[in-house]
Parts: structure tokens; C-alpha cells; sequence
């Protein structure tokens, strides 16, 4: 029996509020489909920020700060698609979301791309200004993660400013059930596309990374995967 499809929701609001809410909506529409759907909230996520250190750019092995990052980013390499969600705080990226995208890049993800063909969808939550700008913000740091970027037509952003308003915004939360059925679309064709060929990827994950040329990469073509030092920081 093949195992359920699954999305992993990063939720980068400090709160339990208005972006929790449109990832109820979300999960009740994965649901529908039979697809498991979890959130990580970040606000319980311990999370250093980035540090003093400034070797991001020549250390050949994941980042060395000792925090729960390593979990999540396991999470997500486990998943078949992947929602990124966060509030607008400040007409920018809330903070957390902010944090954990520079954390789990520069520390993990830059190495050999592990969400390759991940299926992506990115929900923006907003009083109204800079929807658009978070919801962009957060649509390239997916593709620059090489994953399929699944849209909804019209962007999933929600509007809210007060606790419960993101329940009121009816084309908001169409735009996220539009998202998460085309997500559940692609997550299936995708799994039955390698069950038929047997390949796992349609682009090589562990293929030279977008950093050519620095001599990191010829160091990680000797040393070999440094994402398998993921395992020891359990």
C-alpha cells in the first residue's frame, strides 16, 4: 500500500493567530484529499539567529549551532510538498520566517538541494500592504531551494488585521484551497511519475550547487554529501 502523501506547513507568525488559522483552512483541505498535512510552528521552535562565526561560505559540513533547525530541516526533506506561510510585520517577512530561511539555506539546504522537486506553496498574511512583496520574498526562496512552485491563480494572500479576520477573507481562503488541491495534484503525477520510471528526481539534487567556481564546491566533490552530517545533530 503506498504511504500518504504529505505537506509540511512553516509557520512563521509569532502568534497562534490569523496565519495558524489559514493553515487550519489549508490542513482541512488536505484532509479532503487524504493528504497529511503538519505545521511547525517556528515560535516553538528553538531557533538561534545567525552568528558571529562568517565561515557560511567556506565550512564544507552544516552549520554547527546547536538548535532544533536540524529537525525541521528533516522534516521538510521528508515531505512532498512543502507551505510556506507568514504574516507581514513591518511591510517585510515576519522575523521567525525570516530567521529560519537564512538558517536553513546558508546552514543546510545550500549544499546539495535536498527539497529538489518538492512541491511548493507560499500563503502571505497581511493587513493588506506588502502582501505581495512577502508573498514574492518567500516564492523565490522556493525556487531558489529548485522546488515546483505551485500557484493558485491569483496569489494566496490572505487579508487580517485583527484576531479572526483571516476567517472573513473568503477569496483569500479560495486561494488557499485552490493552492493545496494543485499542490495534491502535482504531489500525486510526481509520485506516480517515479514509481513508472523509477527515477527518483527529474534534476539531480546533488548536482554542483549555484555557488561554480568557489572552491567549496571542489572540496564537497571530494568530501561527499555534507548533508548526511544531518543524522549525528539528532
Amino acid at each position: 500500500m503506498t504511504a500518504a502523501l504529505k505537506i509540511l506547513a512553516i509557520n512563521g507568525s509569532e502568534r497562534d493567530g490569523n496565519t495558524a488559522e489559514v493553515l487550519r483552512h489549508a490542513a482541512r483541505t488536505a484532509a479532503a484529499r487524504g493528504v497529511d498535512f503538519e505545521t511547525v510552528d517556528l515560535r516553538s521552535v528553538r531557533m538561534e539567529r545567525c552568528g558571529p562565526c562568517g565561515d557560511c561560505n567556506d565550512r564544507t559540513v552544516p552549520c554547527a549551532l546547536a538548535d532544533d533547525v536540524p529537525g525541521v530541516v528533516r522534516k521538510m526533506i521528508d515531505a512532498d510538498g512543502i507551505v510556506f506561510a507568514a504574516p507581514v510585520h513591518g511591510f517585510g517577512t515576519a522575523s521567525l520566517m525570516q530567521t529560519f530561511i537564512e538558517r536553513a539555506g546558508v546552514g543546510f539546504l545550500r549544499f546539495d538541494r535536498p527539497l529538489t522537486n518538492k512541491v511548493a506553496g507560499v500563503i502571505s498574511v497581511a493587513r493588506r500592504y506588502s502582501s505581495g512583496e512577502v508573498w514574492a520574498q518567500l516564492t523565490v526562496n522556493a525556487l531558489l531551494n529548485r522546488m515546483i512552485v505551485v500557484g493558485s491563480g491569483f496569489p494566496a494572500t490572505v487579508h487580517a488585521l485583527h484576531r479572526g479576520d483571516a476567517a472573513k477573507d473568503d477569496e483569500g481562503l479560495k486561494n488557499v484551497s485552490r493552492m493545496v488541491e494543485r499542490m495534491t495534484d502535482m504531489m500525486e503525477l510526481l509520485d506516480e511519475h517515479r514509481r513508472l520510471t523509477g527515477r527518483e528526481n527529474t534534476l539531480a539534487a546533488h548536482e554542483v550547487n549555484e555557488r561554480v567556481g568557489l572552491a567549496l564546491n571542489e572540496v564537497n566533490a571530494q568530501v561527499g554529501l555534507p548533508l548526511d552530517a544531518l543524522q549525528a545533530q539528532s
